[in-house]
């Protein structure tokens, strides 16, 4: 097998390797974006994102679009899973700002062609795991719980967020 789906499989003797290569340069130059400079990452790191950020409005067909083809992409591209869902939450109220944004993730995938995934024989396993203390900063409330703990310190804080997390 080599291709699945549009998902391209490379199979070796230590392992298996899929990406979608072919699929993100159909994507590029559907946005006309095969010749754009490429970008080293997917989010500003100041970026935020709001309904009612002032900005200008878009044309919600190609917002949309965008985020579809992207989100397809996830399928072999874990790295860009949280700025394309957090850009899909404006898809109904998409502004200028959203579309930069988008625009910059299809720059990074302009530079990073060859990203995917590669499962390896192995003997040793080790998972590693990641949080965020303030919910990435996020301007819109997606769900509200009371804390069993207030944090003294942003250390406690930091920690109280890394247990929950398991």
């Amino acid at each position: 097998m080599n291709v699945f789906l549009g998902v391209e499989v490379q199979q070796t003797q230590n392992g298996i390797y899929i990406g979608q290569q072919k699929y993100a340069r159909e994507v590029l130059k559907k946005f006309h974006m095969e010749s754009c400079k490429s970008e080293s990452t997917l989010l500003s790191q100041n970026a935020k994102f709001s309904k009612n950020d002032g900005a200008e409005k878009v044309d919600e067909t190609t917002y949309r679009s965008i985020i579809g083809c992207l989100m397809f992409l996830t399928a072999t591209r874990p790295d860009i899973i949280f700025p394309v869902s957090l850009l899909s939450r404006f898809m109904h109220c998409a502004s200028e700002l959203h579309y930069t944004a988008a625009k910059r993730i299809l720059r990074y995938i302009k530079g990073t062609l060859d990203y995917g995934l590669k499962f390896e024989k192995t003997k040793k396993l080790f998972l590693h795991g990641y949080s965020d203390s303030d919910w990435a900063g996020s301007y819109e409330n997606w769900s509200s719980t009371k804390q069993d703990v207030v944090a003294q310190s942003t250390a406690e804080a930091e920690y109280v967020a890394a247990t929950l997390a398991f």
